[in-house]
């Protein structure tokens, strides 16, 4: 990989607000940012988001807002299409007017969780939930309107305060009760909001069109995750593994949610860090 330019860029920041919007704040601080996010800019609202950028005039935009409520979106159809598929294209639009970039943030789960290796980026995709569907249409919306493009692919996310399965793992193994249940028929890569900050850095740096999977390198059950985040932080609580069909939900959750890093591979970029290594980073930086 060549080296990092030093050019000051303009971001906007879509859903600057949420969990990995936090961690884009904080690591690209020698950047001028613009965070979109409620209320002041919603992505629903086209003329909104159209004039917004058209005030600031970025060079990139790295469209994070979502609705990523899984349960939420099977009963809230209409508001996941609204935000998910109608939000990107309007994001999507207004970044072609002006002339910027965009990176738009995806998700395993425009996959079907079936297959028996990691999806890379040129698998078909098959969602099977409301979410998955109006993740791909938001997809299908960015590479409609903005021919310059990326579509990053990530999963099983955690980043600085949460919301994240390994703040909820932290909450529940300081109290004491019965042995905590967790799930150990489902398989990804364990991901950092910092990892995923250090990719886009270089993707602002070094484009690369289409679509791109950012996962961390790895993989593990959501019973081995937790193990390893108790094991990281002395927790004491008893953890025993169980299966999916025993916490029913709304939305079904991928048996198989691991990434290959195809394109990062073949265009030379650096691999992933591995999911421990960012986990133990997390913890000794934001846990203790």
């Amino acid at each position: 990989m060549r080296e990092r330019t030093r050019e000051l860029m303009k971001l906007f920041i879509t859903g600057g607000k949420g969990m990995l919007g936090r961690t884009l704040q904080r690591r690209f601080q020698q950047h001028e940012l613009f965070v979109a996010d409620l209320p002041d800019v919603d992505i629903t609202d086209g003329k909104g988001v159209a004039l917004a950028m058209a005030a600031f005039k970025p060079n990139v935009v790295i469209h994070c807002a979502a609705m990523t409520q899984v349960d939420a979106c099977e009963t809230n159809v209409d508001a996941a299409y609204r935000i998910n598929a109608l939000g990107s294209a309007n994001v999507a639009r207004a970044a072609a007017q002006h002339g910027a970039r965009i990176i738009a943030i995806s998700t395993d789960y425009v996959f079907d969780g079936q297959s028996n290796r990691p999806y890379h980026e040129f698998d078909m995709t098959a969602p099977r939930t409301v979410y998955g569907a109006s993740k791909r249409a938001g997809e299908e919306a960015v590479q409609h309107h903005c021919p310059d493009h990326t579509i990053l692919r990530i999963a099983w996310l955690y980043g600085e305060t949460g919301p994240s399965f390994v703040h909820t793992m932290l909450k529940l193994g300081a109290q004491t009760g019965t042995p905590l249940k967790i799930v150990n028929d489902q398989v990804g890569n364990p991901t950092s909001t910092d990892a995923v900050a250090e990719l886009i850095l270089h993707l602002i740096d070094e484009p690369l069109p289409g679509v791109v999977h950012g996962s961390c390198e790895g993989e593990a059950t959501w019973f081995e995750f937790a193990h390893a985040i108790f094991e990281r932080t002395g927790l004491k609580r008893e953890i025993v593994p169980c299966t999916t069909a025993d916490f029913p939900r709304p939305a079904s959750r991928p048996a198989n949610s691991r990434l290959e890093k195809r394109m990062l591979r073949l265009a030379g970029f650096p691999l992933m860090p591995h999911w421990q290594e960012s986990l133990e980073r997390f913890i000794s930086s934001c846990i203790h």
